[in-house]
C-alpha cells in the first residue's frame, strides 16, 4: 500500500478531513460541523478521534503525517496558534502539541490560504510550476506565496497576508487597523457592503429589489445580478477587479513568479471581475504587459499566467495533506521531538 498523509481543514463551520496518497489520489474525505463555540477541547477530540476513525481504514505504518489548514497567525515552529477570527479562544494555543499528544503523530501547523496555495500548486492551476502565488477571495482575503514547491513563510511564518496591501490609502477601515486593504475591496463581505452602500444611495433599484426579496442577501446574489445586466452589481464587480488587478500588478513586479491564482468562494465570479483585473493588471505592470499569455504570445515564450484555481474549496485540504511529503525544516524538528518523547 502507498504511503499516504491526512489533511485536515479547519474553518468556523467545518471540520474537513482527508487521507490523500502520495500521487495526490483522494482516498476518503470527511466533513464533520467544526462547534467552535464549545470551545477549542471539544473541536481537538472531535477531530482527533475523526483521524483515528480515518487513519484505521488504512496501513496506520504508512501515514507520513498529518497537515492541520488553520485560519488566522500561526507560529510555524512552535506550533501555535496566536490568533483567528474564527476560533475565538484558540488564542496562543499550542495546536500542534495537543494533537501530536493524543495521536503520537507528525503533526504539521499551517496557515490556511497558505495551504490552499500549497494545493493548487501541486494538483491545480499551478501544478506545472514551482513557484506561485495565490489570492483567496472568501469572507477575507487571504494569501499565499509557494517558491521552489514550498509555502514562503518568512522569517516569523507571516508572510502572504496579501489581503492587507492597500489599494485606497483613505478607503474604507479594516479590521487590521489600516484602509483600504484589498479584503475591503474584493472580498464576499466588501461586495455587501458596497451593494447595501448602493442601495442606501438610491443607486441600485435591482438590487434593493433583491436585497427585500432575498434575507440572506450575499455576494452570490450580488454576481447573479450582475450577469443579468444589472449595472450597480456589475460595477461592484468592475471594483473588485480593480482592486485585485492593482494588488496582482505589485505582485507581479516584486516577485516576477509565472502563476498568479484566484481562489476561494468568490471566484466563482470570476467572469464578472476578471476583464478588469487582466486589463488594470497590464495597466499597472510592464512586466505583466511584456510578458502576458495569450493568443499573440510567441511560442516558447515564457509567460505569467493570471488564472482562477481548479480545486475550489478542496485546495486547502489537499495542501495540508501536502505538508507531510515535503522534508523541511520544520518537519524535521517535528520527527526530533517525537524520537525524544
Amino acid at each position: 500500500m502507498t504511503a499516504f498523509a491526512i489533511g485536515v481543514d479547519l474553518g468556523g463551520t467545518n471540520l474537513r478531513i482527508a487521507a490523500v496518497d502520495e500521487a495526490g489520489r483522494l482516498m476518503e474525505k470527511m466533513t464533520l460541523g467544526a462547534e467552535v463555540g464549545r470551545g477549542r477541547e471539544r473541536v481537538i477530540e472531535d477531530m482527533t478521534a475523526a483521524i483515528r476513525e480515518v487513519v484505521q481504514r488504512f496501513n496506520s505504518d504508512r501515514l507520513l503525517g498529518i497537515g492541520i489548514g488553520v485560519p488566522g497567525i500561526i507560529d510555524i515552529e512552535t506550533g501555535t496558534v496566536h490568533q483567528s477570527p474564527n476560533l475565538p479562544d484558540w488564542r496562543d494555543y499550542p495546536v500542534r502539541d495537543e494533537i501530536e499528544k493524543r495521536l503520537n503523530t507528525r503533526v504539521i501547523l499551517e496557515n490556511d490560504a497558505n495551504a490552499a496555495a500549497l494545493g493548487e500548486q501541486w494538483l491545480g492551476a499551478a501544478r506545472d510550476h514551482d513557484d506561485m502565488c495565490m489570492l483567496t477571495l472568501g469572507t477575507g482575503v487571504g494569501g499565499g506565496i509557494v517558491l521552489g514547491g514550498r509555502v514562503w513563510h518568512g522569517f516569523k511564518g507571516m508572510a502572504g497576508e496579501l489581503g492587507h496591501i492597500t489599494v485606497e490609502p483613505e478607503g474604507p477601515p479594516c479590521g487590521c487597523g489600516s484602509r483600504g486593504c484589498v479584503e475591503q475591496l474584493a472580498s464576499a463581505t466588501a461586495v455587501v457592503r458596497m451593494a447595501k452602500e448602493a442601495i442606501a444611495a438610491g443607486q441600485a433599484p435591482g438590487l434593493a429589489r433583491a436585497h427585500g426579496e432575498n434575507p440572506e442577501f450575499d455576494s452570490k446574489i450580488v454576481y447573479q445580478m450582475a450577469v443579468q445586466g444589472e449595472r450597480a452589481a456589475q460595477e461592484i464587480y468592475r471594483k473588485v477587479g480593480w482592486a485585485l488587478g492593482i494588488v496582482v500588478a505589485d505582485l507581479v513586479n516584486i516577485f516576477n513568479l509565472p502563476m498568479y491564482v484566484i481562489g476561494g468562494g468568490m471566484a466563482s465570479a470570476w467572469e464578472a471581475f476578471a476583464p478588469t483585473l487582466l486589463q488594470e493588471a497590464r495597466a499597472r505592470s510592464y512586466i505583466y504587459a511584456e510578458t502576458a499569455a495569450g493568443d499573440d504570445a510567441e511560442p516558447g515564450r515564457k509567460k505569467t499566467i493570471i488564472t482562477r484555481a481548479l480545486l475550489s474549496g478542496d485546495a486547502g485540504l489537499f495542501g495540508a495533506a501536502r505538508l507531510p511529503m515535503l522534508p523541511d525544516e520544520v518537519q524535521g524538528h517535528a520527527k526530533a521531538r517525537l524520537r525524544t518523547a
